[in-house]
């Protein structure tokens, strides 16, 4: 690291959990987010202000301005454009020291299978099922770590799935893939903060796996009601039978 790198992440160097190896560990790192919306903005956001080496980053929609309550990676001025245009705009200010790569078009099976194997961890912050399964499937199939969040009305939910460890369950060992886009925020609603809350863990739960330090939510679904403020963290075993992981 040069001397403004060493400035720019001095607070992150003092955790003895981190230090000057951990934080070249990340600069060294590429994570896969796929999803520039509630979720992805400040999961991306955290993510490169950590200094993670190399952010990936995936989104073919365009921003809208009933986008904005909640996706803080894109301002009013940007709407029209493809969300991750606009986030590599916000995310080269925020850290112009890293690299970046934008993809702003469907993933086919074939290319999302590319881009998971060359990533350390992914990053699902996408909204819709059919999304997640197939990110589910490309992790299983190459053995990547995946950080899984959802939010919709003031429910919430996190958790991380690691086929590296043989006990870990996967995305289909919870939720059975039946088909359909299931309940989405344009029908339901989201309450803007608890986007920002999971985007967060899913940072948090991203950059412990990279150092490879603490405990991580692998076999546990942690659930929040931002009504309540209750957090509940349950154990979640793996599927023996299930179709994608066994």
């Amino acid at each position: 690291m040069n001397n403004l790198e060493m400035q720019r992440y001095s607070r992150q160097i003092q955790l003895p959990q981190v230090g000057e190896m951990g934080q070249n560990t990340l600069l060294k790192s590429s994570v896969l987010i796929i999803g520039l919306g509630g979720l992805g903005s400040p999961a991306a956001l955290y993510l490169a202000a950590a200094g993670v080496g190399h952010l990936v980053i995936c989104d073919y929609d365009r921003v809208e301005l009933s986008n904005l309550q909640r996706q803080i990676l894109h301002t009013t001025d940007q709407i029209g454009e493809t969300k991750a245009s606009s986030a590599l705009h916000r995310l080269t200010a925020q850290n112009p020291d890293i690299q970046i790569t934008a993809l702003d078009y469907l993933l086919d099976d074939e290319m999302l299978e590319k881009q998971v194997s060359l990533a350390d961890v992914v990053l699902d912050c996408s909204d819709n099922f059919p999304t997640r399964f197939a990110i589910n499937r490309a992790c299983v199939k190459a053995k990547k770590p995946l950080v899984s969040g959802a939010a919709i009305r003031f429910e919430a939910q996190i958790a991380v799935f690691d086929p590296r460890q043989s006990l870990s369950p996967c995305y289909e060992c919870i939720y059975k893939d039946i088909g359909g886009e299931g309940d989405t925020c344009s029908r339901l609603g989201i309450f803007a903060p608890l986007t920002g809350v999971i985007g967060s863990l899913q940072a948090a739960e991203t950059l412990k796996l990279l150092l490879n330090i603490g405990e991580t939510l692998c076999g546990k679904l942690l659930i929040m009601d931002a009504l309540t403020m209750e957090i509940r963290t349950l154990k979640v075993p793996k599927d023996t039978v299930c179709p994608t992981c066994s």
